[in-house]
């Protein structure tokens, strides 16, 4: 083995053994043994809008209460121990896998450390957030595209990578996707109960409403336009849809939505129009109610995609704590209008898509393209999205990061998740998607429920 390897074997060792149990040091950098300085000091680096909110000492409390802080203390040594772009790659491959699967372990109750609740997904969040800052902060002494490096840990440390299904017989394939925190300007604390549920679930063996076992996969996607416009949403469901053992046999989007109630989102709409409300990132889309925009490089696709998740078989079945309903409300501007229009009942030919049921944001967003590319991959496949309650239940005391009654509703969301998944990815003869209620013999359509749709202000899902 070259010493290149043996650095890098060590580095990456060093990164996987941090999932399991926290060593007592670190790999040494490869200049103690041979004298040489692969970094120079690191630099005082200008720091995107994002990663600027690790200002506030708080961020830094929920890594450390979460038991994720030796990631990123550890990890500026961990880089000096590389001498070249493709080492470094790897190496933050390696940490990515390390810190997502750390994540998902602490979520499933199976890795101490911290005393936050395990399902909470914000440990997480600010640990990536502070590791990439000390990506922008790190001087090698070779050229490297600091940009790519990123997004590789990022894909690495959210799930996309190294989380295949396990192949069993006659056991279904779930894969879902959460978010990441959002509204953070206004509340630092937040967390993002999609991201908690795809943490908790991710890797599950579950039995599912008629008695078959199912696995879930998930990943947790950032809330931040740039990364949509990259490609992260296909890159993350590609592999799950295409033929083979990596192939997923029902897909759910999983984002934030409207208080007090589960929302199955019957359409999806191909435009972006929730400004002036920003991403993570504090960057607009472009687009709005009356100029909606279509996002760059989005695929070829119909205006508005429809669920084919069998919701009837949903909304009869899971009801506790929180209602489920479907919701078929769009906004469009008809064919041959130039003024927006809500509808309750779905899109007319020919209209232009405004919001589809879960707004103009990137939580309608991903539902659109993850289901675009399904109807392209795997037409025949379930696929939809799921909006949950809002978390509440944060302490007034803004030092206080969590409490009984925000935990108590984190849990219960997840376990709701899982029960909607349960019914959802039972396997239906027919349609694609539909269930076996009497509607579906006479051709797919949306189930009536009582379904008022928010105002304006309240909206803005994720």
């Amino acid at each position: 083995m070259t010493p290149r390897m043996m650095v890098l074997r060590r580095a990456a060792s060093a990164a996987a053994l941090l999932a399991t149990v926290l060593p007592v040091a670190v790999a040494a950098p490869a200049h103690a043994a041979d004298g040489a300085s692969a970094c120079r000091p690191p630099a005082p680096a200008s720091l995107d809008p994002e990663q600027s909110r690790l200002a506030d000492a708080r961020t830094t409390a929920l890594v450390e209460r979460g038991g994720l802080g030796d990631f990123v203390r550890r990890l500026p040594a961990a880089l000096c121990t590389t001498r070249g772009p493709a080492e470094a790659g790897r190496l933050l491959d390696a940490w990515g896998e390390a810190l997502w699967q750390a994540s998902v372990r602490r979520a499933q109750g199976q890795r101490p450390g911290g005393d936050l609740a395990p399902g909470d997904d914000r440990p997480l969040y600010w640990a990536r957030l502070a590791m990439t800052a000390d990506l922008a902060r790190w001087q090698p002494r070779f050229t490297v595209d600091r940009a790519a490096l990123r997004a590789r840990f990022e894909d690495a440390s959210r799930g996309l990578t190294g989380n295949a299904f396990r192949t069993a017989p006659g056991v279904r394939r779930i894969f879902i996707s959460g978010f990441d925190p959002f509204g953070l300007d206004a509340e630092i604390r937040r967390a993002n109960p999609s991201g908690s549920a795809a943490l908790q679930l991710n890797g599950r063996r579950v039995t599912l409403a008629d008695g078959s076992q199912a696995e879930i996969r998930a990943v947790v996607l950032p809330v931040r336009y740039a990364d949509f416009d990259a490609g992260m949403v296909e890159r993350a469901f590609a592999p799950h849809l295409a033929a083979g053992p990596a192939a997923a046999d029902v897909i759910t989007t999983v984002s934030q939505g409207y208080p007090g109630i589960f929302t199955l989102e019957d359409w999806a709409g191909r435009a972006r129009s929730a400004d002036p409300y920003p991403d993570n990132a504090r960057a607009l889309s472009g687009g709005t109610r009356e100029h909606p925009v279509t996002a760059p490089g989005l695929g070829p696709g119909p205006e508005f995609i429809r669920t084919t998740l069998p919701a009837d078989a949903v909304t009869a079945a899971v009801q506790s704590p929180y209602p489920v309903l479907l919701n078929s409300d769009v906004t469009e501007i008809p064919a041959g209008g130039t003024a927006p229009v809500d509808r309750t009942d779905g899109p007319t030919p020919g209209s232009r898509a405004v919001a589809g049921g879960g707004g103009g944001y990137l939580s309608n967003e991903v539902a659109y393209r993850s289901n675009r590319l399904r109807a392209e991959l795997a037409p025949h496949l379930p696929g939809g999205h799921l909006h949950t309650p809002v978390l509440t239940g944060l302490p007034a005391d803004p030092q206080q990061l969590t409490g009984p009654e925000f935990e108590h509703n984190e849990s219960a969301i997840t376990a709701q998740v899982r029960a909607v998944l349960e019914h959802a990815a039972v396997r239906h003869q027919g349609v694609p998607g539909c269930d076996a209620s009497p509607r579906c013999a006479a051709g797919w359509q949306p189930a009536p429920v009582a379904y008022t749709r928010p105002n304006a202000a309240s909206s803005k899902t994720n």
